[in-house]
């Protein structure tokens, strides 16, 4: 069994990043220790971009220096001395130190970008060798016909074989997308069956430079923008020298206008196209020469509140500074999201990581980290595709997570709002919506279906035919009827809106399981080695003990859903029988109505949450307990204690909170915080997906 796996590229330019991101996020939903090491690294740099990558988006607990050999110039030394053994023999003795702390180990080549390019590959095999680990060769489809992709895959693994290395897997990366097709035809006729080969095709987005590269790499001052904008795609250049009038002509989405620092007309007019609508989105300025614009231009310029753009200075000539830029490579960098979430994508749909990992043969952990646990979300998203509507379409938040959804191809996605509002934002955010479905509330087929539905559901209430009419303007009860009459799966909203405006329409006509009395809400805590359920922190302020017992029932099978053994625990102030009084009476009583209706459900109660999570404490004060020292299902006894103490754990032990999640609807809608980040509304999406299978 091995304990390691080796990322290796046959030539420059093969899109190894992404191979290595992607089963990078793989390995990490299966193992704990994971590490990550490079054996060669640039000289004078401060951390070599894809470590960097990994180790920022994975959170590893190594020193830089512990993920490296050696650099590029220590190598150099080495090898003009003629000294190759003890290059191998530094890098053997770095990865051993490495592997001491870890499970499993990602090792990813060298990159082809020195004079010894020419040797990179047979020094990678010879690595691969010494390191005993198994190799996922990656080739460039670029610039390739289907034949000569078939001839790279033979040439390698004839050379593989020939040094007896195990070949895990070839990987053909960057292949034209019109040929994918006839190479993966022409690989089966010609190669083993044995042999395992994934084709993936160019995706244009991900060999485009972004400006947040050109800022790092020309180490740039930026004059104007946030750094959310230095993540916006460069398509193309142009060196603004001509006039304004005549320059607007040449300008596309997502340009990078370089041009001298003087030129204060051209900053001008470019940040007005911004403003009016009706020009393309430019993604940067680059302004160039030892001038600065002056003061009351720039105190001219901060007036113009949130312009979706870079203004960035560099003292070189617009010359050198073209040419600086036409020389960098595209990179993944950890800051960007959006980028990520393509690349995971594009590895996802074409490369089957399950077969790739059966054949390394690792040893899943027991312990269940965050990563692992979203990984499962999206997988069982993935397989079984809902469609969800997003009541609150314009938020810049939805947008970008919508963004994301799509990219990683987890769920299909609804937006509600106006189509024009909406296109308009997605395009000031670099956003691309062609795969979303807008609807607006003001013109849309289906209002007058949906407030007739409406009225006759609720006219035993005093609804009249004008309120149905009036209400189905409003995007959360429209967004609920969509669920109701099946156009959508499920529903998300509360980005901008109360709890109550959002789950008010489905406690109207959703309405709860049969057999549930309440409609409750639990929160996934998604702690460093496990996930546990908090039950109920956003809905009920004060359940009685029947209500409370509908809870832990429902939060049982909110654990299950996901995953995870439910071991209840109804807590209160006092374990066991040692307290008195009306509030922990209330959970004793609520204890055994869950142990009457559902004896198959591990429950104890009351009991205090130390002995419930702590496995010495429950020793002591409740020895010989299925739950004590082990529960996995908190059941608070009212809202107050609920709420505070998922906040609580979370901001003090950097947990992520997943939720709220409502239960005991009969179609699932969910709750966001108006506080929201993208990522908790990207989670949420992606468990009401899950909701929505059962149905």
């Amino acid at each position: 069994m091995s304990k390691n796996l080796y990322i290796a590229a046959s030539e420059a330019e093969a899109g190894k990043s992404l191979i290595v991101l992607g089963m990078m996020d793989f390995l990490s939903r299966h193992l704990t220790k994971i590490g990550f090491f490079r054996p060669i690294v640039r000289s004078g740099i401060e951390m070599d971009n894809h470590i960097r990558l990994i180790y920022e988006r994975y959170k590893l607990k190594f020193e830089y220096k512990e993920l490296y050999g050696l650099t590029a110039k220590e190598m150099n030394r080495y090898i003009r001395e003629g000294d190759d053994d003890s290059v191998q023999t530094i890098i053997l003795n770095k990865y051993k130190n490495l592997e001491q702390k870890c499970d499993f180990i990602l090792i990813e080549g060298s990159d082809f970008r020195t004079h010894l390019s020419s040797y990179e590959f047979d020094f990678n095999v010879r690595v691969a060798k010494n390191l005993g680990s198994p190799i996922i060769s990656v080739i460039s489809g670029q610039n390739k016909n289907a034949g000569e992709i078939v001839d790279a895959v033979k040439v390698m693994h004839e050379v593989l074989s020939q040094a007896n290395c195990v070949q895990i897997s070839t990987l053909v990366n960057r292949a034209n997308s019109k040929d994918v097709k006839a190479i993966k035809g022409l690989l089966e006729k010609n190669i083993s069956e044995k042999e395992m080969i994934f084709v993936i095709p160019e995706q244009p987005m991900l060999q485009k430079i972004t400006v947040r590269q050109i800022w790092d790499a020309l180490k740039a001052k930026q004059l104007y923008g946030s750094l959310e904008h230095l993540n916006y795609v460069v398509n193309d250049v142009k060196i603004a020298a001509m006039g304004l009038e005549n320059m607007l002509k040449y300008i596309s989405s997502g340009t990078l206008i370089i041009t001298p620092a003087d030129r204060i007309d051209v900053v001008a007019g470019l940040s007005l196209t911004l403003v009016t609508g009706n020009y393309p989105k430019i993604s940067a300025i680059l302004l160039t020469g030892s001038c600065s614009p002056g003061e009351q231009f720039m105190q001219l310029l901060n007036g113009l509140k949130n312009l979706p753009i870079t203004v960035m200075k560099v003292n070189d000539d617009t010359y050198t500074t073209a040419m600086k830029v036409n020389r960098i490579k595209a990179v993944l960098k950890p800051e960007n999201e959006q980028r990520i979430a393509t690349a995971l994508g594009l590895f996802e749909e074409h490369v089957n990581s399950r077969m790739l990992t059966e054949k390394v043969a690792i040893n899943r952990s027991e312990a269940i980290t965050p990563l692992m646990f979203e990984y499962e979300l999206f997988e069982r998203a993935r397989a079984n595709r809902k469609r969800i509507v997003l009541a609150e379409g314009t938020d810049d938040r939805i947008l970008k997570a919508s963004d994301i959804l799509m990219r990683r191809n987890v769920v299909d996605i609804t937006l509600l709002g106006n189509e024009e509002e909406i296109t308009k934002k997605a395009e000031a955010l670099r956003i691309n919506l062609k795969k979303v479905h807008i609807i607006d509330p003001y013109d849309n087929d289906l209002i007058r279906e949906y407030a007739s539905e409406y009225y006759r559901l609720r006219k035993h209430k005093g609804i009249t035919k004008e309120t149905a009419a009036d209400l189905m303007y409003d995007v959360s009860y429209l967004g609920t009827m969509m669920v109701y009459k099946g156009h959508a799966d499920g529903m998300v909203s509360g980005a901008t809106h109360t709890t109550q405006h959002t789950i008010r329409p489905a406690f109207e006509f959703i309405k709860t399981k049969p057999g549930v009395s309440i409609v409750s809400s639990s929160f996934l805590m998604c702690m460093p080695d496990r996930v546990l359920v908090y039950a109920d922190c956003a809905v009920n302020p004060n359940p009685d003990s029947e209500q409370l017992a509908d809870i832990a029932i429902s939060s049982a099978e909110t654990a299950i859903k996901f995953g995870i053994e439910p071991r209840i625990a109804m807590l209160s102030y006092s374990t066991g029988k040692s307290g008195k009084g009306t509030d922990v009476e209330k959970v004793r009583e609520a204890t055994a109505i869950v142990q009457r209706k559902r004896p198959d459900l591990k429950t104890e109660g009351p009991i205090q949450y130390d002995a419930a999570i702590d496995p010495t404490v429950a020793k002591l004060k409740m020895p010989g307990s299925e739950v004590a020292g082990k529960a996995t299902v908190f059941i608070f006894p009212d809202l107050n204690t609920g709420n505070n103490t998922y906040k609580a754990v979370q901001r003090s032990s950097n947990a992520i909170a997943i939720g709220p999640v409502l239960q005991g609807l009969n179609k699932p809608v969910n709750d966001l915080s108006r506080g929201c980040l993208v990522k908790d509304i990207v989670n949420t999406v992606v468990i009401t997906a899950i909701q929505a299978q059962d149905k």
